[in-house]
């Protein structure tokens, strides 16, 4: 799997019948985060195993230079219904169909809860147009605690309580040095590929039964209010087309 940077349109690609059933799904995704996702994504593409051979992603960093309001929720989610439109009308154009082909293209939204308004029209209008989203409460950095170990309880919202339990975890700060004993919150922003691999593909397929466990104990209706949750293994899955990592 590779990772385009920019202006690789579906409609470029020739090959007729055969070549559109080979061709790479296109991926583009939104991060709320400038560094920690994309890193991720970079890691688990690199090292991950595809769910099925033969089928293989292309990615493109849709809102790599977005600042302010443009990596908000809301606005990335509307951001990304131009972005789907347009590749949509790409992949007609180049012979795909989109009930029938794997790699029809894809447009995601990654983003957190935090402290922002309007999640759950983010939500509401990505689920109206088709653009797919994977969300963490109170933040990403859950999802990487979970590659270390199951946790339930709430964190009242506060990112920065995450982040102080996943620079806590044993062996977490010597990933970035064998000598380093402690890290700061800004240097846990860039990821290390041990914080997440693992040689027998265990520390995903736990994170993923953890967050299951606990997305499937929220109650409220209001995503606002799950607390703790995370869905990012759905994107692992069904964007990236990986089994594992």
């Amino acid at each position: 799997m590779a990772r385009p940077r920019g202006g690789d349109s579906v409609s470029r690609k020739k090959g007729g019948a055969k070549g559109r059933k080979n061709r790479a799904r296109q991926v583009y995704i939104f991060t709320e985060g400038e560094v920690t996702e994309p890193e991720y994504i970079d890691i688990i593409v690199k090292k991950g195993t595809p769910a099925t051979p033969g089928r293989s992603v292309d990615y493109h960093f849709e809102n790599e230079n977005a600042v302010g309001k443009h990596r908000k929720p809301y606005a990335m989610v509307k951001d990304a219904v131009r972005t789907l439109r347009k590749v949509e009308r790409e992949a007609r154009d180049a012979g795909l169909k989109q009930d029938d082909d794997w790699n029809w293209p894809q447009v995601w939204v990654l983003f957190d809860r935090d402290d922002h308004l309007n999640i759950t029209e983010a939500r509401q209008l990505a689920d109206k147009e088709g653009v797919k989203i994977a969300y963490s409460h109170p933040c990403f950095e859950l999802w990487r605690l979970l590659h270390y170990t199951n946790y339930t309880s709430s964190f009242g919202g506060v990112c920065s309580d995450a982040n102080s339990r996943l620079r806590s975890r044993p062996g977490f700060a010597a990933t970035y040095g064998r000598q380093v004993r402690t890290v700061s919150e800004q240097q846990s922003k860039h990821m290390r590929e041990e914080q997440v691999l693992s040689a027998d593909g265990q520390r995903y397929a736990s994170a993923k039964k953890f967050a299951q466990k606990i997305n499937a104990a929220q109650l409220p209706v209001n995503p606002e209010k799950w607390d703790p949750y995370t869905d990012v293994w759905c994107f692992v899955e069904d964007g990236l087309l990986l089994s594992g990592y």
